[in-house]
């Protein structure tokens, strides 16, 4: 029904999906979009609202991505499952990606601290002297460890997997997951902005929708007073 009513309704930004999500169509004309679409103004309402079951299901596929692989995401298939979101639909993107926003938000300030510990370790061993470390062993109990002429460092990598690396090799690895951090972080904010545009429009149109339905009654009724 919304391929159907595309002659009335355009994409301000002439784009028609980022990233898998689709634009919102900004309705010009309200009353050749509600006869090519086939709907009443209920029913057109509703459609521009609307939270479907295969839009859930396009969701969950992105949740699996985003647990498999925390500095990268992306939202696919939904053009395979459904070519318009409702208003409800976007905004449940957009608590997904507030969420992996959180996440990488978080992570960026741990990458920069194990970068500063790789470089402190490198700078001590340069000049021969030895790191003083205090460590926590459980909740509340902390140790004093001194590190010298240390070679390598062990990196957690998630799902409880720690690795070995040179100094050299950590620093590489832990400027890549920084920058990888950092772009995905980009993307993220650049999607979370489309998608409130998205909302705006779709929350325009709504309105659009409304109140030609309201200016119609009113017309019907001063036809009939008269």
């Amino acid at each position: 029904m919304a391929a159907a009513a595309s002659a009335s309704a355009s994409t301000p930004q002439g784009v028609a999906e980022r990233r898998g999500i689709p634009a919102a169509a900004f309705v010009e004309d309200v009353e050749a979009y509600l006869r090519q679409a086939g709907l009443d103004v209920n029913s057109a309402l509703a459609f521009l609202q609307e939270s479907s079951l295969l839009f859930l299901l396009v969701i969950h596929s992105c949740l699996i991505l985003m647990n498999g692989d925390a500095l990268e995401y992306r939202v696919f298939g939904a053009i395979e499952f459904t070519s318009h979101f409702g208003l409800q639909q976007y905004k449940i993107v957009e608590m997904k990606l507030l969420a992996q926003q959180r996440d990488l938000q978080a992570k960026i300030p741990d990458i920069e601290k194990c970068l500063d510990i790789v470089a402190a370790l490198q700078a001590k061993k340069a000049l021969g002297e030895a790191l003083i470390a205090d460590f926590e062993l459980s909740e509340g109990i902390y140790s004093r460890a001194k590190i010298e002429d240390t070679d390598s460092v062990c990196l957690w990598l998630g799902a409880n997997v720690m690795l070995e690396y040179s100094c050299d090799e950590a620093n590489d690895l832990l400027k890549k997951n920084l920058e990888n951090a950092k772009a995905s972080l980009e993307v993220l904010v650049a999607d979370l902005q489309f998608l409130r545009d998205q909302q705006t429009i779709t929350q325009v149109t709504i309105a659009r929708v409304f109140n030609w339905d309201v200016h119609q009654r009113r017309s019907k009724q001063a036809v009939k007073e008269t």
